[in-house]
């Protein structure tokens, strides 16, 4: 497991897929991409995508999420991401009152039990109080992250993403 916080736009692409039964039909489908802005997740989902769809496509709708950090499975077969709300427990000095605050994050695993199973893995490394307030399975497709590495041999000045996987 590994994590990464970041600035995370949810992206929708509308575009004609072609279903098993062999006809075409228009799917919506959503992602989220690693970005600092409304137009550079565009460009960074339409960079992506059109590696993957033949044909045209549309984004739909961009909007900034509010996940804290994104842990990322090195498992191969967690192929699904869920989205996990928890509330961190603090203690008011003053009034001596527990304090609950609630931060979200995206959790990729097969299976919810797995995705309580990561966040357990990334959070027992803290000292951090924690309950987890609920899981619930996302529609999104995959996650995009911003490639750290330098612009492979300075052939563009474009940033390059990589698949959350």
């Amino acid at each position: 497991m590994r994590s990464r916080t970041s600035k995370w736009f949810e992206t929708s692409i509308r575009y004609e897929k072609m279903m098993e039964d062999g006809m075409n039909k228009a799917v919506t489908e959503l992602y989220v991409v690693d970005a600092l802005s409304f137009a550079e997740a565009e460009e960074a989902i339409t960079r992506e995508m059109s590696s993957y769809i033949s044909g045209d496509f549309n984004v739909k709708n961009i909007t900034p999420t509010v996940y804290g950090e994104i842990f990322f499975s090195d498992n191969g077969n967690d192929d699904r991401w869920y989205k996990a709300r928890l509330q961190f427990i603090t203690i008011d000095e003053k009034t001596e009152k527990e304090k609950r605050s609630n931060v979200t994050y995206l959790v990729q695993s097969a299976t919810i039990s797995g995705a309580i199973k990561n966040v357990d893995e990334v959070m027992g490394g803290t000292m951090i109080d924690y309950v987890i307030a609920g899981i619930s399975e996302t529609k999104i497709m995959d996650v995009f992250e911003h490639n750290t590495i330098a612009n492979k041999e300075g052939s563009n000045d474009k940033p390059e993403y990589e698949e959350g996987k």
